[in-house]
């Protein structure tokens, strides 16, 4: 059985089968919704029910509350159709974003490599090459793990045979557990995408800064690696947050591209540096590195943030004092069902992303 969705004001028809979300239905018939992280913990794909029946499945109570469920508010990407529906979205696509379908792939384990002491670095080669934008990212299904697990594409779009995937150990966490213990070269495994809309805005020629932490690296390694490879001429900042040395996966390949490109400056930061990294970069959090170096002057950058929700919010704040504002700040918080659960969808300060 399947329902008939109408999205409004588009007018555009969504067949969705039974048990399917709306939001899976809508990306795989190329009508696009706004989404983030397409597991009920952002709220980014509210929509409105205007006609029809639906169940609102496993959304968050934070991500959508108690009233709004009542208004006949749903998330998208949770949503069960139980009859045909007419919605009504805020539908606004940048004029940059490729849109490219979302598919379902094969995958093969192909290598398994130690980033840091809470970090893998998984290749998994694809039946097919996948089109996908820098930024975005995969889901994947485990053996044994319900539901499926997101994780941002690391690699330049210019290798679509494969997706890299920087996987950070969560503690307790189903799906990066099995990964980080259980899963081997060889294994295959069902994968899903591209899925997301954070990407670079290519149109817009103002210089950028990225501010990643933690396995948040991956989505901004495969932008800078994408603009750097097209020959993007504008200054390209990337600050990249860590504890301490060990975990600053990455730095010899960053420092490497930063001799090969003078376009392209790498900023790393420590906040909890041991005495035995002696280290002599920044001593701090990732974006008092950022303020820093700009002096508190960041006008006329597009800044793009990758992490945990405490450290994006600590950077838009950083930001927004440096007058940088909401039209060039754009973010991928990296949630578990922890945060969404404990945690608000959205600074406070942000009303659109």
């Amino acid at each position: 059985m399947s329902y008939q969705v109408t999205v409004e004001p588009t007018g555009d028809l969504v067949e969705v089968e039974e048990g399917q979300t709306l939001l899976d239905a809508a990306l795989r018939q190329g009508v696009w919704l706004p989404f983030a992280c397409g597991h009920g913990t952002c709220g980014t794909c509210k929509v409105q029910v205007l006609e029809g029946d639906v169940d609102v499945g496993a959304a968050s109570p934070f991500a959508l509350m108690d009233m709004e469920r009542e208004e006949g508010v749903v998330l998208a990407c949770c949503a069960l159709p139980e009859s045909d529906l007419v919605i009504e979205a805020d539908i606004d696509v940048d004029p940059d974003f490729a849109g490219y379908q979302i598919e379902d792939y094969q995958a093969k384990v192909v290598s398994i490599e130690e980033l840091s002491p809470t970090i893998k670095g998984i290749r998994l080669a694809l039946d097919r090459p996948m089109q996908f934008q820098a930024g975005q990212y995969v889901n994947l299904n485990l053996p044994g793990v319900e539901g499926s697990r997101a994780f941002s594409i690391a690699n330049s779009p210019a290798n679509a045979s494969y997706v890299d995937l920087h996987v950070r150990l969560v503690p307790e966490g189903k799906g990066t557990g099995w990964i980080h213990q259980t899963m081997k070269v060889g294994d295959e495994l069902e994968v899903s995408g591209p899925y997301g809309q954070f990407f670079v805005r290519k149109t817009d020629d103002k210089d950028v800064i990225f501010i990643a932490g933690g396995s948040g690296l991956s989505s901004p390694l495969s932008m800078i690696s994408d603009l750097l490879e097209m020959g993007d001429e504008r200054q390209i900042y990337l600050f990249q947050g860590a504890r301490n040395l060990a975990e600053l996966y990455k730095k010899s390949e960053l420092e490497a591209l930063a001799e090969q490109h003078s376009n392209f400056h790498y900023l790393p930061a420590l906040n909890d540096a041991l005495a035995s990294d002696d280290w002599q970069g920044f001593c701090g959090f990732v974006h008092e590195a950022a303020s820093d170096h700009f002096k508190g002057r960041l006008s006329g950058h597009k800044a793009y943030l990758c992490g945990p929700p405490p450290m994006i919010d600590a950077a838009i704040t950083m930001l927004m004092q440096g007058r940088v504002f909401e039209a060039d700040i754009h973010m991928e918080k990296f949630l578990t069902a922890a945060d969404g659960a404990t945690a608000d969808s959205k600074s406070a300060l942000f009303k659109r992303i």
